[in-house]
């Protein structure tokens, strides 16, 4: 695989990553490989991460899925935290300091700053992509934008 490169504000080459994560995929359409590649993927190109990693629709909560970095809350109910904000809203959360976000659920005191995208497919809420860095304000609109455009390649290959 390529190094990733970053333009001089650090911001990741994410044409190179998208085209990168679709020759990852090429070929596996399981959800749990895809979704263990995806996060292993992310959590390996994108700098100053401390955890990648899903949360899966499980009646009104998510459950842990595949994802790289230190133990994480296992259930998290819609509407709680950041991840149950994104679940329940149906809209990407970036959060530049998870402490001053109202209900945050600290799995890891290291994480400041928090980017949860919402993954659908045909209409139905399928879980989170969760990305948690340990700096503050870490993810920006751009990222934002790139991530969930990687999120819907993930969508696209993987049958959910």
């Amino acid at each position: 695989m390529i190094d990733l490169q970053h333009n001089e504000q650090g911001l990741a080459d994410y044409p190179l990553l998208a085209a990168q994560l679709q020759a990852l995929l090429a070929g596996e359409r399981d959800f749990i490989a895809n979704a263990a590649q995806f996060s292993a993927f992310l959590f390996q190109q994108v700098h100053n991460l401390n955890w990648a990693g899903f949360y899966l629709v499980r009646g009104e909560e998510l459950l842990l899925g595949p994802f790289q970095g230190k133990v994480a809350c296992v259930r998290i109910p819609f509407g709680r935290g950041v991840c149950g904000a994104a679940a329940a809203s149906g809209l990407t959360q970036r959060v530049d300091d998870v402490h001053a976000f109202a209900g945050h659920i600290a799995c890891d005191s290291a994480s400041r700053s928090e980017l949860v995208v919402p993954l659908f497919k045909e209409g139905r809420l399928l879980g989170v992509l969760d990305l948690d860095s340990p700096l503050p304000a870490r993810f920006s609109a751009a990222d934002q934008a790139a991530l969930e455009g990687l999120a819907a390649v993930f969508v696209e290959l993987t049958d959910c």
